[in-house]
């Protein structure tokens, strides 16, 4: 595993990803699987507020290439790219789910590359 800390959820978001997860397989989900096996489980009202979670809005850089992001994070039915509205299902969104303001993650990506992405802002 590419990341060691544990990542934080909410029960709810856990167990809509769980369902999601069983309905479609591919590489992203493989990785986002990965991800749920080291989530540290949260009741909803107990998500610390600096904690990324389904429809929080995060702000977060790509180390490498210095590119600071803003995004909410979606399920897939309502992703929109013109409002920055991004699916759990992407890497970028699977790569976000759990993690800290401050934390960073190493993820792959489809081009072969892998990226650093670190939590700069959470807003609910």
């Amino acid at each position: 595993m590419m990341n060691q800390d544990h990542i934080i959820l909410t029960q709810t978001d856990f167990q809509k990803l769980i369902s999601l997860l069983n309905s479609i397989k591919s590489e992203t989900t493989e990785l986002l699987e990965d991800e749920l096996g080291r989530a540290h489980l949260v009741a909803d009202d107990k998500i610390p507020p600096d904690v990324v979670s389904m429809n929080s809005t995060v702000g977060f850089q790509d180390l490498e290439e210095g590119k600071k992001s803003l995004i909410t994070l979606v399920y897939p039915h309502e992703a929109n790219i013109d409002e920055n509205k991004i699916s759990i299902l992407t890497p970028v969104g699977s790569a976000l789910i759990g993690l800290r303001v401050g934390q960073i993650i190493r993820w792959p990506f489809p081009n072969g590359k892998e990226k650093q992405l670190k939590v700069i802002s959470v807003e609910r």
